[in-house]
Order: C-alpha cells, then sequence, then structure tokens
C-alpha cells in the first residue's frame, strides 16, 4: 500500500491538543524562523531570542513554560502562521523516515495519529508531506499579528 491509496488525511488528523506542543526536547529554529517569529509577534530579534528561546545543543530552541509547554502555546498555537518548519511537520518528521516504529511510539502522546496502516504506507506518506513541505517559512503581513 502506498501514500496515494492512503493520504496523509487517513493517518493523522490534528486534534488540536497541543501533545506536540508538550516536552520532547524543544523546538529547533533557524534564523528565518527567528525573523518570522520576531516580525509576527512585534518584536525584536534579539527580544525573542532573549525570552523566548534557550540554547541546545550548539542551536536555538523555543523554550517552554514551567508546564513543559512551548511558551507560544496557549491553548493553541499562538504563533501559528509561522511556526518553525518542526512544528508545521508534525508529525510527519525525518525520525519516522530513519526508524518507522517511530510513528507508534509518537502515537501513544498524539491522539491525532492513527497506526492501523502498513508501515510502508505511512513511511510513504511522511516522505510525501516531508518533500512537499518548504525548508524556510515565509514572513507574514502584519495584519496576521496575534500577539
Amino acid at each position: 500500500m502506498t501514500c496515494e491509496a492512503v493520504a496523509p488525511d487517513d493517518i493523522f488528523e490534528c486534534r488540536k491538543c497541543g501533545h506536540c506542543c508538550q516536552g520532547f526536547g524543544g523546538t529547533y529554529v533557524t534564523p528565518r524562523d527567528v525573523d518570522n517569529i520576531a516580525e509576527y509577534t512585534g518584536i525584536s530579534e534579539m527580544e525573542l531570542r532573549d525570552r523566548y528561546c534557550q540554547p541546545s545543543d550548539g542551536r536555538l530552541v523555543l523554550a517552554q513554560d514551567a508546564d513543559g509547554f512551548c511558551v507560544f502555546w496557549d491553548k493553541l498555537c499562538t504563533i501559528h502562521p509561522v511556526k518553525p518548519r518542526m512544528c508545521r511537520a508534525w508529525p510527519f518528521i525525518e525520525g519516522v523516515l530513519r526508524a518507522p516504529e517511530n510513528w507508534t511510539h509518537m502515537a501513544e502522546a498524539c491522539p491525532g495519529i492513527r497506526t492501523e496502516f502498513p508501515e510502508k504506507a505511512i513511511v510513504a506518506c511522511v516522505r510525501q508531506q516531508l518533500d512537499a513541505l518548504p525548508e524556510d517559512g515565509h514572513v507574514y503581513p502584519n495584519n496576521l499579528k496575534r500577539i
């Protein structure tokens, strides 16, 4: 069974529960992500880095609040239009291509992930989604600011 027979919507439907925004070691942000988020939130890149990011393994990640949720989670993602690539991809992540059993492990925390499909179909869908996802986000108009 291929991804043509199984659509990404068949294997994942976001429930907006926020489980993907909690824990898991943080969300890496690129310089472009920092630029996009800063512009969207109306703060400087330096302020964004100082207040909302932290270093992790030589890279920046979005900080987490005391409850373990991303600092931009407030019952929904408050930076959704400019969220980092890592967030835009979820749950169609490279880790599933390297180890398909990760799909099942992720499903334990994410109620929107369905696991009853053949591993090959899941991997094909993940690959298709990642190939279609732009590397960098883009800057959105100021009238979309939510914060």
